[in-house]
């Protein structure tokens, strides 16, 4: 930037020319924000859950028995790569020590979502047990000022 162009521009902005900001959004979304007209944005069905929970388990049983086969077989070969003089012995060594603590990783979190979701069934089939059991009572007593009232 030039020297004059500098004093052109503190200049203009002496005279209050200043640049403004315009910020563009959608507009607000009266509601849960999932921009139709029904309430909430999240729907959770039993069966839904059960078959997530269900697969996360049986990954977890699965993955766990298999991935000690691959472990197993690339110590293996690496102990044999390593007593015919190669490099790659070791190295292939190295990862198979590294994958016991990603099969670890990996199966805690099938475990952990395993157990969450069987948790959340059980509390969502608590939480429609307790609201049932309210509206119920509810009922009743809308039925009890109704005969009262004489309706």
């Amino acid at each position: 930037m030039a020297w004059d162009e500098w004093e052109q521009l503190k200049t203009e902005a002496a005279k209050g020319r200043s640049t403004h900001m315009r910020l563009n959004q959608l507009a607000a979304d009266p509601g849960g924000g999932s921009g139709d007209s029904r309430q909430g944005d999240l729907t959770v069905h039993q069966r839904d859950l059960a078959a997530i929970g269900s697969a996360a388990y049986d990954l977890y049983t699965n993955f766990g028995a298999c991935s000690d086969y691959a472990r197993l077989a690339s110590m293996k070969a690496a102990g044999g790569l390593e007593t015919q003089g190669f490099a790659l012995g070791s190295a292939l060594d190295h990862v198979a020590e590294h994958w016991i603590d990603q099969v670890q990783s990996l199966l805690d979190a099938c475990a952990h979502i395993s157990n969450h979701l069987r948790y959340t069934q059980r509390q969502h089939a608590s939480d429609e047990h307790y609201i049932a059991g309210t509206i119920s009572s509810i009922s009743q007593l809308d039925h009890g000022f109704d005969e009262r009232k004489g309706s």
